[in-house]
């Protein structure tokens, strides 16, 4: 069985549980105590040398990183849906989407969930402004699109959902933002669907 080294607070960890349930794949959670500094130890960083959370193994495969996590998933578990790996160029799409979940998510709405929530001290106004942009690209793509990519849902909706579902843990309303509200209530109403405390709640689900 797959086992995933989790931590019920992460975002990142949040969307590897997400798809692992759209998909109907049995796995165990295997919480990580960071505060006990359990992902600095000697046997967790032969599997993450940064020490980091989501890891993954299933069998021999041992990952590191929320957005190559889903990328297997999706190819072992899932259809070429997933991937668009029908379309070259959709595909490429995608992996924008992974790279902005990557960079302008963690930078934004993370960040400024990190200091709400947790008291992480950094450049507030950087992390604002990084946000407002990054909601406004994503409210025109899901004003053209009812998913990030082409007509149906694929991981790059998947990875780039948590930080903005828990946008009330970073102070951002998304009352300006009808399209992305939308895109979330499509989101939290797929059968299989796993939410989170702290993560907005769509009216339409």
């Amino acid at each position: 069985m797959i086992t995933l080294y989790d931590l019920a607070a992460s975002g990142n960890c949040h969307k590897v549980r997400l798809l692992l349930s759209l998909l109907g794949v049995q796995y165990h959670s295997r919480a990580v105590n960071l505060m006990d500094g359990e992902h600095k130890l000697a046997n967790f960083l032969q599997m993450n040398p940064f020490g980091q959370v989501p890891v993954l193994v299933d069998g021999d495969v041992i990952l590191r990183d929320s957005q190559a996590i889903l990328v297997y998933l999706a190819k072992q578990y899932g259809d070429h849906g997933w991937l668009a790996a029908d379309d070259p160029i959709a595909m490429a799409q995608v992996t924008a989407w992974l790279s902005t979940a990557a960079n302008e998510v963690a930078r934004g709405p993370n960040d400024l969930r990190l200091h709400y929530k947790f008291g992480r001290q950094l450049d507030l106004v950087a992390a604002q402004q990084i946000t407002e942009r990054l909601y406004g690209i994503v409210e025109q793509q899901l004003q053209a699109s009812g998913w990030l990519v082409g007509d149906h849902i694929t991981i790059a909706d998947i990875a780039v959902y948590p930080y903005i579902a828990l946008s009330p843990e970073s102070q951002v309303s998304l009352a300006s933002y009808p399209a992305l509200l939308a895109w979330v209530g499509r989101i939290q109403a797929l059968p299989g669907y796993v939410g989170m405390p702290g993560m907005y709640c769509s009216a339409e689900k």
